[in-house]
């Protein structure tokens, strides 16, 4: 399998696996088919009861009747018949007690025959909480008023109260009489429940059935509690059927495949067709599938944590990345992608789609490049302001009013507007990662104050004035075929930062004396050519990104030495020369950037050497440079179309002219007349 093969395959399994897993996160037949919110508009069609289902009682409903339930709830309790009888055979008898211990029975039995209960079943009482009870004696259930009852504390205090008598005192401190005292009305916990549950049963009954083929609910209404509960229902029992029929979730599951493989195909083409930037970089190939993975997956936890909280996420911040490392129209249609693959997750698909799109929109119209914070604080501004009306927009169009508004839905757009200003640290994240630069990054790259290119101006000022040189020339072309602009002007000021390994080496910087003189052509070639070498050592030694030293390695590509080569030639007399130790490394240019680069490059170079400078001669000797550059097929791993190259042709002439047009000639002063002295 070859290498384009292979990269095929590779951008195919990319996307198969961010399918796969955008699948598995989707809603299936298991999940809630819809996404709704209580109080919210319907925003599906008009849904149909496919069977019978019951009618539950809302929410509202549910807690309306507990909190009923609880306040008026009668707990039951039992009667134990036998509890005074136990007591009473309990008291102690010695000799001359009987008659104290018939005086306290019949206190006793007087006090139980109102019923006694415990000690916490008593405070309630006293409280005013627990005015009457339910007494189960066999299956008969009766209410009984709890104003009689009492505790067996209240019973012990009364008789204590009541005897004067020292030795019934002291017949009571011998038998112990608290620990006697039991209550005879005892709560029954089992029974109050069962009573308690059958009577919230009742209270919160099914109110009939939707039947077979009636309406659920249509679309555009606002979702009521019993609306809520009554979808909450449908999707139950619908969950019920469809685990009993696999054979329907595995054709859904098979439909969120296709959709989603249809979205992620169609980027696949996109990006093939309409951006070589991407298509001959794997690692950004990756990263705009990772956007797509990563801010669907937010997506999906936002909406699982908060209700709607798919609105926070701040999508914004894609078509800026994708904005400042590649184009508008790469933002803007990676974005779409994004915005519907993460439409199947949300509540309300139109409404989501028409946010997200609108946005996007002002975001990538309004931020042409990212070189300064004020740029990105005007997008996250118009992101803003175009969410608000949008879904103002949305609001009338579907309710008419403002009844339903929602202050929260606006609060979430303007709390993702804000977070869209992170792009800049993000930015600066994802340089690092895939070896991106930004314009930001450029800009600081083309400052005359960095320290590389300060060093080459002081030991190389021949070359340092050469590259600003190439870097006007080249900007000029790569703005009209519409290239990177900044790239291009960075990539020129460092494509030559080799030659100061041996400055004396290199025309632009020597000063009468050539060193060449006394080398051979191919020792002479070969330091030459090394400064592609050192130029990448230096590159690497400073840090500079990965593009930048594209721009060092392939400014000559494959080309010759050409001097030294024809020098060696002529030499020769006749005899074959091995062309190899003439040519440069490479490799050849593999961008527009980079070809536009190599042909300013020549082209510079070549017409410090012109006598004459009319526009005659310049075209002619930039038709010569790039010609050849063409015929040696240093250009045939390029980017560039053919179409641009007469362009360049014209922005290189018309830049050449403005740097050699010819200048008026001053007049020389007359000599002043000498003053004559007065006669």
């Amino acid at each position: 399998m070859d290498t384009h093969n292979k990269g095929i395959v590779k951008r195919i399994l990319i996307a198969l696996v961010c399918a796969i897993v955008i699948v598995y996160l989707y809603p299936h037949p298991k999940a809630n088919q819809y996404n709704y919110e209580e109080g919210r508009p319907w925003n599906y069609a008009k849904l149909i009861a496919p069977f019978d289902i019951p009618i539950h009682p809302d929410s509202a409903t549910l807690l309306k009747a507990r909190d009923t339930l609880d306040a008026h709830f009668v707990p039951v309790y039992r009667i134990n018949q036998l509890a005074i009888d136990t007591i009473v055979e309990s008291l102690p008898l010695w000799h001359g007690s009987r008659h104290y211990a018939s005086a306290v029975a019949r206190e006793l039995r007087r006090a139980y025959a109102g019923g006694v209960v415990d000690g916490e079943t008593q405070d309630k009482i006293d409280a005013g909480k627990l005015k009457a009870v339910r007494i189960l004696e066999g299956n008969v259930l009766s209410e009984m008023s709890t104003a009689e009852f009492t505790s067996p504390r209240k019973i012990y205090e009364h008789i204590d109260t009541a005897i004067a008598d020292d030795e019934m005192r002291a017949y009571l401190a011998s038998v112990n009489l608290p620990e006697l005292l039991k209550p005879n009305v005892e709560y029954s916990a089992a029974e109050s429940k069962r009573h308690y549950d059958y009577d919230y049963q009742t209270l919160t009954a099914d109110r009939g059935v939707i039947q077979q083929g009636q309406t659920i609910i249509d679309k555009g209404n606002i979702i009521s509690a019993q609306d809520y509960t009554n979808l909450q229902t449908y999707e139950t029992m619908m969950a019920e059927r469809l685990v009993k029929e696999s054979s329907s979730s595995l054709v859904m599951l098979i439909g969120q495949f296709l959709y989603v493989a249809l979205l992620l195909g169609s980027l696949l083409l996109y990006i093939k067709y309409n951006c070589p930037a991407i298509r001959n970089n794997m690692r950004a190939i990756i990263f705009v599938f990772a956007m797509v993975l990563v801010f669907f997956m937010l997506a999906v936890l936002m909406n699982r944590l908060v209700a709607g909280g798919i609105y926070i996420v701040p999508f914004m911040i894609v078509p800026v990345l994708l904005l400042v490392f590649f184009d508008s129209r790469t933002a803007l249609f990676v974005s779409i992608i994004i915005t519907l693959i993460c439409a199947g997750i949300t509540s309300y698909a139109l409404e989501f789609i028409l946010l997200q799109f609108c946005a996007t929109v002002a975001v990538v119209n309004s931020l042409k490049q990212l070189s300064r914070r004020a740029e990105l604080l005007r997008a996250s501004s118009m992101a803003a302001l175009t969410y608000i009306v949008a879904y103002v927009a949305l609001e009338l169009m579907m309710n008419g009013t403002f009844e339903g508004f929602e202050w929260r839905m606006p609060a979430f757009l303007l709390v993702n507007a804000l977070l869209t200003c992170m792009t800049y640290i993000i930015m600066f994240a994802v340089e690092r990662a895939f070896g991106f630069v930004s314009a930001v990054t450029l800009a600081e790259l083309t400052d005359s104050n960095n320290p590389l290119l300060q060093k080459l101006s002081e030991q190389c000022p021949g070359t340092f004035q050469h590259s600003l040189a190439v870097s006007n020339l080249a900007a000029d072309a790569a703005r009209a075929i519409g290239a990177n602009e900044p790239l291009v002007r960075a990539g020129a000021l460092y494509h030559d930062i080799g030659k100061m390994s041996n400055p004396a080496f290199f025309t632009e910087n020597q000063r009468g004396v050539n060193p060449h003189d006394t080398l051979t052509p191919e020792r002479s070639a070969r330091i030459v050519i090394n400064h592609v070498t050192d130029g990448l050592q230096r590159a690497d030694k400073a840090g500079l990104p990965a593009v930048l030293k594209d721009f060092i390695a392939e400014h000559h590509g494959r080309g010759k030495a050409k001097y030294f080569y024809i020098t060696a030639v002529n030499a020769a007399n006749g005899a074959d020369v091995d062309p190899e130790p003439y040519t440069y490394p490479g490799p050849n240019p593999r961008s527009r950037e980079t070809s536009v680069m190599m042909m300013a490059d020549a082209v510079e170079a070549a017409s410090r050497s012109l006598t004459e400078h009319s526009k005659e001669a310049i075209t002619a000797l930039v038709d010569k440079i790039i010609n050849s550059q063409i015929a040696d097929g240093l250009h045939n791993d390029s980017t560039l179309e053919f179409k641009d190259v007469q362009t360049i042709r014209d922005a290189f002439v018309k830049r050449l002219l403005n740097v050699y047009h010819s200048r008026i000639a001053y007049p020389t002063a007359n000599a002043p007349a000498k003053p004559q002295g007065n006669n």
